[in-house]
């Protein structure tokens, strides 16, 4: 207990989906893309203008007809985050801080003391006093939590990291995202396992994958993924390459960032309903939930459940709730 009272507050924040429920909030969604594919677009120009700083500073460096990966992701993490210190690991609650700011008008803030969670103490979730609340907002009419926006990044990140570089199953790098989020992400720190804390972890994923395309999208049909382009691609440079009288290849960005591709009703924990440390802790928060709404029932619309199911397939059971695996099929 000691370690946990004295360990700096970890990268976790949760959201009250039932509270603001009722509210009209802008959809989001457009603000949303347009925010990231300018810092998408900011990343390969960076990307671009480190090859051509390198050709200047070495003529004999062999490296104008060769796009360098590993200086583009770095260049995207850098400009996703807005941060030059993403080699010291990325902080999906970092990004959620700096879209509460940017969605100011578009989302919903809530004080810890007036949510479903102001009952519990300290000991049981220390790092929801210590942080409170993420916002909501509407995002292509689901009502979804920012945190999530730092999960789909960078939790997102470290799913493609396990499976492009350490060769990892997607089942595998789903484990390890269940196992941090019944940790420093979850349980441990707030009381809370957000199951659809995993379901932005695994779009997360498929969006690093879609920077390249260097694997098919497992969430895909083979025609799909067929006809599927990558968001960015190494293309020869036509008037450069007549200019310098070789081949000379960039980073060319290819279309645009569309987070409708990967959101969808498992993403709201009014639907992809949270698990909680302890029977303590959920009656507490089952009670504050009952206060409010006393006809609410998790899943709020089964349907996207139904849906969800069919879309994620074989890895259902991992990113979605129990009660989210079943609900509709008694219709």
């Amino acid at each position: 207990m000691m370690f946990v009272l004295c360990s700096p507050p970890a990268n976790a924040a949760e959201i009250d989906s039932v509270t603001p429920r009722k509210i009209r909030l802008e959809d989001s969604l457009e603000t949303i893309n347009r925010i990231v594919d300018q810092r998408i677009q900011q990343a390969v120009k960076n990307a671009n203008a480190y090859r051509e700083y390198i050709e200047e500073i070495d003529e004999y460096l062999d490296t104008d007809n060769e796009c360098n990966e590993d200086v583009l992701y770095s260049e995207l993490r850098k400009s996703l985050f807005q941060s030059y210190i993403v080699s010291w690991g990325l902080k999906g609650y970092e990004l959620d801080m700096q879209f509460r700011s940017l969605l100011a008008g578009q989302s919903y803030s809530l004080s810890l003391n007036d949510s479903i969670y102001r009952d519990i103490d300290y000991l049981e979730g220390f790092s929801l006093k210590l942080k409170e609340l993420s916002d909501v907002v509407n995002i292509d009419g689901h009502l979804v939590g920012l945190d999530k926006i730092g999960h789909f990044f960078a939790e997102g990140w470290q799913y493609f990291e396990l499976t492009r570089d350490d060769g990892q199953s997607m089942e595998e790098v789903i484990e390890w995202g269940r196992l941090q989020e019944a940790g420093k992400y979850g349980y441990v720190t707030t009381g809370v396992f957000s199951y659809a804390d995993l379901t932005a972890n695994l779009n997360g994923w498929r969006f690093w994958n879609k920077v390249l395309l260097d694997e098919d999208d497992p969430l895909k049909g083979w025609i799909a993924n067929l006809f599927d382009r990558p968001y960015i691609s190494c293309d020869i440079q036509i008037i450069e390459s007549v200019k310098s009288m070789k081949v000379v290849r960039a980073w060319q960005h290819n279309n645009r960032f569309d987070l409708s591709v990967y959101i969808d009703g498992a993403w709201d924990e009014a639907n992809n309903c949270n698990s909680y440390a302890d029977p303590v802790i959920e009656a507490k928060v089952m009670a504050r939930i009952k206060n409010i709404d006393a006809d609410f029932s998790c899943p709020i619309k089964p349907e996207y459940c139904r849906q969800a199911r069919e879309k994620y397939g074989r890895y259902a059971k991992y990113v979605l709730h129990p009660y989210c695996m079943i609900a509709g099929d008694e219709d």
